[in-house]
């Protein structure tokens, strides 16, 4: 019986829509060696005609709880049958619950399905209205015939168990009662997404943290559940956009690595940058999940061999967890499969355990990488001959076509699951299916040879030919076709207007299908939107700027409501419901004779939305030497455009140099990955792969350890220092120098900016001292120096006492919070020292000068009458 615990509400219609919601993967396979029998298991009365060799009494059961919540509070129905059932069988579609609420409004929840093999089922309910409710489990019956069972269907090879008919009567429990009151129930309290520093494993009380704890690349989900519960069905989308993941808000750099020779190279070269990645060596992951980095690099070896090997790090330290060399046949894995382990019960909003692959589909083989120790786990066929392509559209399910030659085609829709997308329920294993047929889940008539560009939601994707003129040697038009996925139906054929000369498309990669609509970049630098179901046209954007911005790279983005666009003028967000540019950032230049885009740089790099925000670069389609100086890596604001960070980045991959992804050029993809609130990122200004994101901060504290008199003021130190790995025991600085500081600390730049003119600020610091009375002092709030991270404070005690001094700085949007204590202890005032009064005698100095000065004068003029009379 599934355990009570607290799942995410839904409401009676939610389930019953979980219930027959269908999608792309929900088409039911058997195996090919064997087929379904034509009579199969029944819920209900006994039918006519039907002669059980045993028929079984049955108990219902069930439970309600808790018994008591608030107004629009949520409570668990656990429903079971006894006796219990074969291992090859569940009830299906035999458990119904009437619900009369204290209106007298009866609902009926079902027919469900249970657990295979254990005769269980599950679901939620919202309380929605105050007073005493009633519920009621009715078993509706169940008869099984005779014959060999395989996942809980009759099949008429010998690969299932062979069971004998029977019929489990129906059965009735007794009304079971729910107090709904006004008041709400306390529940277990909720853990807010975090906002400081973190780390994994992400402890299961924190349950409200799955909305920013997914993988890079994302991973669909089929079906909602607990991982996607407020949509039936989630996509993986192919058009640069993360969910799910937290992204960095700060231009801290938490780590580096040097991945490939690159910068000035000088000498003889002059004023030429090398940026020369070793093939195969992307310089950048392919996969992040659990909050390890996924990569490889080259060891050199004998000759011209290179030896490729594929490690795991640590995503916020850098550290390395394990490396290997790929061996022959194996390839770097860039899909993250959650693999279903056990059936989900219908009706229920959760799914059982996963165990999670890391996937590469290479060579006609399916490769799947245990994540933990990177050992080759499963190795079976993937591709048989005549079928290409491989794009998964959700968890596990890929979308092929296949070529039937004569121009017929067929759209395949399988999965990489082990077991097809079934598992034996009770089975101390798992199956592996080592075979393309037996993964198929669908399989119709395709009208194109390959997918095209698919908006899986929709289900519909889009094929485009270009028309070709002799005279020109260039496409001057295209057919735009539409077909449907789950029919294969062509649902409309148009062409593009050719009396213009400008509607053609800039590049096979600038068109989408999105939001219901199918999307082109044209060669006038304009999009233009087309609806999926009709062909018809909705909209074209405005140019976003002239002459410039007819140039654009290969590659967009498509993520919260628009398109965003970038060109030789600047980044722009489209509307995907008007065409209207609702916002463009442009990135000028710091002087006018840099580039010659009227001062501002280009963008022809790639971008990737994660977390409200998109990460862009500058670039150019072939950069010429000396390379442009000035190129950044931006975050920009997905919703307002406005710039949150920046820092000097480039990507200079010639066209001439092409990874080995199929011969996609580098200037054609975002040479980054983002989960867990960090982006690993390739800067080829200096051919170091940067790690963007939070990272540990340490504070200290001091104050003078003697006594000190009441009265006497006492200076407190301290620092606030860095402890990310890229540098260590660093000042940490405010969000508005951080780029100032990695710029000087990473990449060559002066400490106070390019045109000397720029501060670096520290971050605040608060303290407090608590008296050994209970008292509580508000000290203040210093600023730490930026270049040292030093503080320091004078304060005068209050009282006598011991005291303990707590510095305090809170974190940001680069660093994690962090703390320190000191204690000073206060004595008594000196006491004061009273000094007698001293009696001091007259003073005739002035009367002995006055007297004798009268003698002097007096003798004087006794002289000067001598004289006279003489």
């Amino acid at each position: 019986m599934h355990s009570t615990r607290n799942k995410t509400t839904a409401t009676a219609m939610t389930l019953i829509l979980l219930i027959i919601s269908m999608s792309l993967s929900a088409i039911a396979i058997m195996p090919t060696e064997g087929q379904l029998a034509a009579e199969q298991p029944v819920s209900g009365p006994l039918p006519s005609g039907a002669n059980p060799s045993i028929t079984i009494t049955t108990e219902a059961h069930l439970s309600v709880s808790p018994t008591t919540i608030g107004l629009s509070q949520t409570f668990l129905v656990n429903m079971w049958m006894h006796p219990p059932i074969h291992v090859e069988r569940k009830f299906t579609d035999a458990f119904q619950v009437t619900i009369i609420k204290p209106s007298g409004a009866t609902v009926k929840v079902g027919p469900l399905s249970s657990y295979q093999g254990d005769g269980t089922a599950w679901f939620e309910y919202i309380g929605d209205e105050v007073g005493t409710w009633k519920l009621k489990f009715d078993f509706l019956g169940m008869w099984y015939p005779a014959g060999r069972y395989y996942f809980s269907k009759i099949v008429t090879n010998s690969s299932g168990t062979n069971l004998g008919s029977a019929y489990y009567k129906p059965s009735t429990t007794r009304e079971v009662e729910l107090v709904v009151q006004q008041e709400l129930v306390a529940s277990w309290p909720p853990s807010p997404i975090p906002t400081d520093y973190w780390t994994r494993p992400v402890n299961p009380v924190n349950r409200e943290w799955w909305p920013i704890l997914g993988s890079y690349p994302p991973t669909g989900v089929v079906g909602g559940g607990q991982y996607w519960p407020e949509k039936t069905n989630i996509y993986a989308n192919n058009y640069n956009f993360i969910p799910y993941v937290q992204g960095p808000n700060s231009a801290h750099v938490a780590w580096k690595r040097q991945i490939m020779i690159s910068g000035l190279t000088g000498g003889p070269a002059g004023q030429t940058t090398e940026s020369r990645p070793v093939n195969p060596v992307r310089g950048y992951p392919t996969i992040i999940y659990a909050g390890r980095v996924y990569d490889t690099y080259t060891k050199p070896g004998s000759g011209k061999d290179y030896q490729t090997y594929w490690r795991c790090v640590n995503i916020r330290t850098g550290e390395l967890y394990w490396e290997r060399p790929l061996g022959t046949g194996e390839s770097e894995p860039n899909i993250v499969e959650y693999m279903l382990q056990n059936e989900e019960v219908p009706g229920a909003s959760a799914r059982a355990a996963r165990t999670v692959y890391l996937v590469a589909i290479s060579g006609g083989r399916i490769l799947k990488y245990d994540p933990w120790t990177g050992v080759l786990e499963v190795n079976v066929t993937g591709l048989p001959t005549g079928v290409s392509g491989a794009t998964l559209y959700a968890n596990s399910n890929v979308l092929s076509v296949q070529s039937m030659g004569a121009g017929q085609y067929r759209l395949i829709n399988w999965t990489i699951q082990n077991n097809a997308g079934s598992t034996l329920a009770g089975a101390s294993g798992r199956t592996t299916v080592d075979n393309f047929t037996q993964r198929i889940l669908s399989n119709i008539t395709w009208p194109f040879n390959s997918l095209g560009v698919a908006d899986f939601e929709a289900g519909v994707a889009v094929v485009t030919v270009g028309i070709s003129s002799t005279g020109t040697g260039v496409n001057i038009g295209y057919r735009i076709m539409a077909g449907s996925l789950t029919t294969g139906q062509l649902l409309w054929n148009i062409t593009t207007d050719l009396s213009t000369g400008l509607e053609t498309f800039f590049s096979g990669e600038n068109l989408l299908a999105d939001h219901g609509k199918f999307a082109a970049r044209m060669q006038n630098g304009q999009w233009y939107a087309w609806d999926l179901r009709t062909g018809n046209i909705l909209w074209k954007s405005e140019l976003s700027g002239w002459p410039w911005g007819v140039f654009g790279p290969y590659s967009f983005v498509s993520a919260y409501g628009y398109l965003y666009s970038y060109d030789f003028v600047g980044v722009h967000a489209i509307n995907w419901e008007t065409g209207k540019i609702d916002w463009s950032f442009r990135s000028p230049t710091p002087v006018q004779f840099e580039t010659p885009y009227q001062g501002y740089y280009s963008w022809h790099g790639a971008a990737k939305a994660a977390d409200g925000k998109l990460y862009v670069y500058n670039g150019e389609h072939t950069p010429s030497q000396p390379v442009t100086r000035g190129w950044r890596l931006y975050c920009l604001n997905a919703t307002t455009g406005d710039n949150i960070w920046n820092i000097p980045m480039g990507q200079l991959i010639w066209n001439t140099i092409w990874f080995n992804l199929g011969g996609i050029p580098g200037s054609r993809i975002f040479q980054g990955a983002i989960a867990d609130g960090y982006l690993v990122a390739t800067n080829e200004y200096d051919g170091y792969l940067y790690s963007f994101g939070k990272g540990k901060s340490a504070t200290t504290v001091a104050a003078p350890d003697v006594a000190v008199p009441k009265g006497t003021g006492i200076t407190i130190k301290g620092t606030v220092l860095d402890l990310s790995p890229a540098q260590p025991n660093t000042p940490c600085v405010s969000q508005e120098s951080m780029s100032l500081q990695m710029e000087y600390l990473h990449m060559q730049m002066p400490i106070d900016g390019l045109f000397r003119n720029e501060t670096i600020t520290g971050v605040p610091v608060s303290l407090t001292a608590l008296g050994s009375d209970g008292s509580f002092v508000d000290i203040g709030t210093v600023i730490t120096d930026g270049y040292y991270g030093t503080f320091s404070k004078t304060w005068t005690p209050p009282n006598e006492g011991e005291y303990k001094i707590v510095a305090s700085f809170t974190g940001d949007n680069s660093y994690g919070s962090s703390g320190a204590a000191t204690a000073v202890s206060v004595g008594p005032a000196p006491e004061q020292i009273n000094i007698p009064e001293q009696i001091i005698p007259p003073d005739y100095t002035m009367t002995l000068i006055v007297g004798f000065l009268a003698v002097i004068i007096a003798v004087a003029l006794a002289t000067v009458l001598l004289y006279r009379k003489k």
